[in-house]
């Protein structure tokens, strides 16, 4: 049994027009969303094997936060470009590339690729839209990461930041 969790980076900055897309660091309430989820995880006891993010900007300072809050040294994240406009079966090929040992990974990067990957593994979820900072986590009743597919997969949950509005809003 292996653990997905599909991670959106959290809420990125507008303010500096000159910066590529790619360049948009976190904005203040993104780095409190990103703080707030890492400390979430933690608090249900989730760690992951192997942290595998997109290496733009947001997803950069979204995947640092949330192995600070882990105590995941952030030297062991992987960076893959593939991940910035990816397609389903890019993500698919890099899902499968993690090594077997691995039991619990951590996919941070951007919709809508995040969306259409979660829609291709479970069809019948009722989840529109992975928001910002938003964390689904799947069970995979696999051994192999290539082994992957929709008869493989079941949604646990999905957690986002005002989806716990009292602590949240303490927080931000």
């Amino acid at each position: 049994m292996k653990k997905l969790y599909i991670i959106r980076h959290a809420k990125s900055s507008w303010k500096d027009l000159a910066l590529s897309d790619f360049d948009r660091p976190l904005n203040r309430r993104g780095k409190s969303n990103a703080l707030f989820m890492g400390e979430l995880l933690a608090q249900k006891g989730i760690k992951p094997d192997i942290i595998v993010s997109s290496p733009a900007k947001r997803a950069f300072e979204t995947s640092n936060t949330i192995a600070k809050a882990l105590d995941y040294s952030i030297q062991r994240i992987v960076y893959k470009m593939e991940i910035y406009e990816a397609s389903v079966s890019a993500l698919f090929d890099i899902i499968a590339s993690v090594d077997n040992q691995d039991q619990s990974l951590f996919l941070i990067g951007h919709n809508p690729s995040l969306n259409l990957l979660l829609e291709r593994l479970v069809p019948s979820n009722t989840i529109e839209n992975i928001v910002t900072a938003g964390i689904v986590e799947l069970e995979l009743n696999i051994s192999k990461w290539r082994d992957i597919s929709p008869r493989t997969t079941r949604l646990v949950s999905f957690e986002y930041p005002k989806k716990h509005l009292e602590i949240y809003t303490q927080v931000a």
